[in-house]
């Protein structure tokens, strides 16, 4: 039976080990910390996750998604259809390059964008489709990517929580235009703070290192405006021993989940769609009850929890209309999602003790009140 004081099981564990260390460290020593053969190897070896594709290393998630869009062109006038389920840096990425993101509704099972919603918010302003792979579920790519080749669209894939998610056997990052990709501590791979962008497009690749590098390949060579947004040796390094455990470390979640899966009943388990790889950068349940008592009953047996996101974009402060209200949006989905989500423990460093624990909680928090 889960005791009245049991040690606290976080809701993450970021794993910085000897090797990570040691990475950094001979780094250091090298003298060369900046843009220099790290990051370089990290780019070639992150490809291989994603069927191939140029990959373009930069400073961190956001970052990739806002450079994505920069060397697209895309800007002031120009629409970006985005999930209003998500961390803001979604739609933000959107608004720093000047241009409007327009919010759909999510599937309930997936928490994903909805197709049926993106084809129906396309216009002539519209310019891109930005799915986000939430919480290591890949979106509906197949039907993603037709609505976007019949309107002519670009698709600038979040797959910030997605590493080595697939689709029908395709990893997320290799169906659009572009996939961009986070290495925040939390994530499933993390190098302390990081981002990539993954495509099949020589030139894109090529603007984008530009980008990156204040517009210039060669130094004092600018081409074009650019920024600095470069990645680090150091946090290459710290990257490329994480990419090594990624796979170890995505079935360890994959089957503490599946644990989950099978003795949970007293919240909503995650749903997975047909075809789809789930890599469980969050396991998160639905509590249909009264949530804040769940929660409140998980924190006091010492279980780590987290709403993820409690407040959708639209109704976050910069995206509210200029009376103060949501605007036009209407996103049913979103909002009772926003309502029941609870995010559990399920990352690589749990015990079978603590999966057992977390399952016994859930269940007694399920019938909370």
């Amino acid at each position: 039976m889960v005791g009245p004081h049991p040690e606290f099981i976080p809701p993450a564990r970021p794993i910085i080990g000897e090797a990570e260390i040691e990475a950094a460290v001979r780094v250091l020593r090298s003298g060369r910390v900046v843009q220099g053969p790290e990051v370089a190897a990290f780019e070639e070896e992150f490809g291989e996750l994603v069927a191939g594709r140029h990959c373009v290393a930069v400073n961190s998630g956001t970052s990739a998604l806002q450079l994505t869009l920069m060397a697209l062109g895309f800007g002031p006038g120009d629409e970006v259809i985005v999930p209003s389920f998500s961390f803001a840096a979604s739609a933000n990425a959107v608004r720093l390059v000047g241009a409007e993101p327009v919010f759909v509704d999510i599937e309930p099972g997936s928490f994903c964008v909805d197709p049926e919603a993106v084809a129906a918010a396309v216009t002539p302003r519209t310019v891109a489709i930005m799915p986000v792979h939430l919480y290591g579920h890949p979106a509906a790519m197949d039907k993603i990517m037709a609505i976007a080749e019949r309107h002519g669209l670009a698709v600038v894939e979040d797959a910030a929580q997605a590493h080595g998610a697939t689709l029908h056997g395709t990893p997320v990052g290799a169906f659009g235009t572009a996939g961009c990709f986070s290495f925040y501590p939390t994530k499933n791979m993390h190098a302390l703070e990081g981002g990539m962008v993954t495509t099949a497009d020589p030139e894109l690749a090529r603007t984008l290192r530009l980008l990156r590098n204040q517009g210039m390949e060669q130094r004092y060579a600018n081409e074009i405006v650019g920024a600095n947004m470069r990645m680090t040796d150091v946090a290459a390094a710290i990257g490329r021993v994480q990419l090594t455990q990624l796979a170890e470390w995505t079935e360890q979640r994959r089957a503490n989940a599946k644990f989950l899966d099978s003795t949970i009943t007293g919240l909503v388990t995650p749903p997975v769609a047909d075809g789809a790889r789930h890599v469980y950068h969050q396991y998160t349940v639905r509590a249909t009850g009264n949530r804040d008592a769940a929660m409140t009953r998980l924190t006091e047996l010492g279980i780590g929890n987290a709403v993820y996101y409690p407040t959708p974009i639209h109704r976050l402060k910069p995206y509210l209309a200029e009376d103060g209200t949501p605007g036009p949006w209407e996103l049913p989905e979103t909002e009772r999602a926003a309502a029941e989500v609870i995010s559990l423990p399920v990352h690589p460093s749990l015990s079978q003790a603590d999966l057992d624990r977390i399952a016994e909680g859930a269940n007694l928090a399920g019938g909370a009140r």
